[in-house]
């Protein structure tokens, strides 16, 4: 099993990332402010403007840490990549089940089965949670059809009828997301998804808390051989990790969205760290950004039980052990790729 190392986030504009023997040095006006040793580092994710040196990239690329770098927003921009590591014949099987529309839908079906069924789990965990408090009828009624989709999941016989049902699922389940905000629910109420760009402060930590999400998924795909940019759903596109969209689906409800409603509920942000850009978008300032961060990297280190392997491991690995078992299925040892189905 892979250690879990650690993520560096840089959040401010100002800061220029270097590299002094083995160790990641931060400046700010060409002053130190940080200094990180490498080794300690699986991947560092940049929200700055002025950038990192070239060997600070080459060091990255070299030792396999993930070098990122976003927006204030927490747009993704691009990623350093070195020398391929991959297993070639796994890459090739890869590129040629995503040729096959009958495997590649098999795929997807599991990949939206487990974001259908994770979705469904948010709703009935919070029914018996908070039961006094909610809406629990509707909830349950949304539930069913939640579990109805899922037998629409396994009919359906192509990747766009699969995206409908997806979409539909997706509209659903939002549909009562407010219900499970509890706590400052004047400030972080939920009126529908918004994304490009969010409109309002739930939708600014949706979209920020996926980025990351995606950003792990990426870098465990490239970890385990696997070529993130092909992917069996998402349809390719140049720049676009479309394997890693199609990884993170079955993730978002239990890792991001519960994630989010948990910063909400236990009043770990506040509206205040929130403000409005001249085109609408909402955004949160540096020192809500650093709190996301570092509640994240707290999540990571939380440990499960994994639903299929029945080993524990920490919720920071999982996207990396659902991508060793797509892996595993792409090379023929597993007979189906076993989503991410948590209870």
């Amino acid at each position: 099993m892979k250690k879990l190392l650690n993520t560096l986030y840089i959040t401010s504009a100002d800061k220029y990332l270097s590299l002094d023997g083995e160790n990641v040095v931060v400046l700010s006006d060409k002053q130190e402010v940080g200094r990180v040793p490498l080794h300690n580092l699986d991947a560092i994710v940049t929200f700055g403007f002025t950038g990192a040196s070239p060997a600070l990239m080459g060091a990255c690329a070299k030792r396999n840490v993930a070098l990122s770098f976003l927006s204030q927003s927490g747009r993704f921009l691009a990623r350093v990549s070195g020398e391929e590591h991959g297993n070639v014949l796994l890459r090739k099987k890869q590129y040629l089940i995503s040729e096959d529309k009958q495997i590649s839908l098999d795929i997807a079906k599991n990949f939206i089965t487990g974001k259908i069924f994770n979705a469904r789990w948010v709703l009935e965990r919070a029914t018996r949670d908070h039961g006094m408090r909610l809406d629990v009828e509707r909830l349950k009624r949304v539930s069913g059809q939640l579990k109805m989709s899922l037998s629409s999941v396994q009919r359906c016989d192509s990747v766009e009828t699969l995206r409908g049902i997806e979409g539909e699922a997706a509209s659903l389940y939002f549909s009562v997301f407010d219900e499970l905000i509890l706590q400052q629910k004047e400030d972080f109420s939920f009126h529908g998804r918004s994304r490009r760009p969010p409109l309002d402060a739930i939708n600014a930590l949706l979209s920020f808390v996926y980025t990351l999400l995606l950003h792990m998924c990426g870098a465990a795909l490239e970890t385990v051989g696997l070529d993130p940019y092909v992917g069996f759903m998402h349809t390719d596109r140049p720049g676009r990790t479309s394997l890693a969209l199609d990884l993170m689906e079955e993730l978002r409800p239990v890792f991001a969205d519960r994630f989010v409603l948990s910063l909400v509920n236990k009043r770990m942000v506040s509206v205040s760290g929130f403000y409005q850009k001249e085109n609408g978008a909402v955004i949160m300032d540096e020192e809500t950004r650093k709190n996301v961060l570092s509640a994240w990297q707290m999540r990571k280190q939380e440990v499960i039980k994994h639903p299929f392997l029945e080993e524990k491991v920490e919720w920071g690995m999982v996207p990396y052990t659902q991508a060793l078992l797509l892996a595993r299925y792409l090379r023929g040892d597993l007979d189906a790729y076993p989503p991410f189905l948590w209870k």
